[in-house]
């Protein structure tokens, strides 16, 4: 595994603007969702890690919640696919399709984008408002084990208080999860 300096984007920065392919053989343009929604949660996420597959479904309960009030996630896959042959987009596109994902799935091939967030684990949430600026990021809550736990649900606490206009509490987390692979 290759670990990479990231440019590591704080809390109060603009996300760093991205053209990626989608599993939907879209391309996919921040700039655009920023036009169509009040926020957006960009999710460092992946095929083969274990703790992306425990908030799988938190996550699509989050995406349907907040939907409604103009808000969209967005899963952002920039692991080598070298090591990982589940990392292509043709897994991408397994993967989403069995276990029915409601949010767009897309491709960081260059890892540019990835670096440029400051991911460093997978999954890592990064909630955007409307003008572009990173309002919280880190863990999507702090109960990875144990999806009905009554923890803090940091990235679902961020959402609402963005949406009421309120100061979000914990604007940043310690990630926790696996760490990204890095190309060479």
């Amino acid at each position: 595994m290759n670990r990479l300096e990231t440019i590591d984007t704080p809390v109060g920065s603009y996300a760093p603007d991205f053209e990626l392919p989608g599993i939907d053989n879209q391309v996919h343009h921040l700039s655009r969702y920023l036009e169509k929604f009040r926020a957006i949660g960009v999710i460092a996420m992946c095929n083969h890690c274990p703790y992306v597959k425990l908030y799988l479904e938190r996550l699509k309960n989050i995406q349907a919640e907040f939907a409604p009030e103009g808000f969209t996630l967005i899963g952002m896959n920039a692991n080598s696919a070298t090591p990982q042959l589940t990392e292509s987009v043709d897994h991408m596109k397994a993967f989403a399709h069995s276990h029915k994902l409601n949010f767009p799935y897309i491709w960081d091939s260059t890892q540019d984008v990835t670096r440029s967030f400051g991911a460093s684990k997978t999954p890592m949430a990064f909630l955007v408002d409307k003008n572009g600026i990173v309002r919280y990021r880190g863990q999507i809550d702090n109960h990875p084990q144990e999806p009905s736990s009554l923890g803090e649900d940091y990235l679902r606490n961020a959402i609402a208080s963005l949406f009421k206009g309120q100061a979000i509490n914990l604007p940043q987390t310690e990630p926790t999860g696996t760490s990204l692979i890095w190309r060479n």
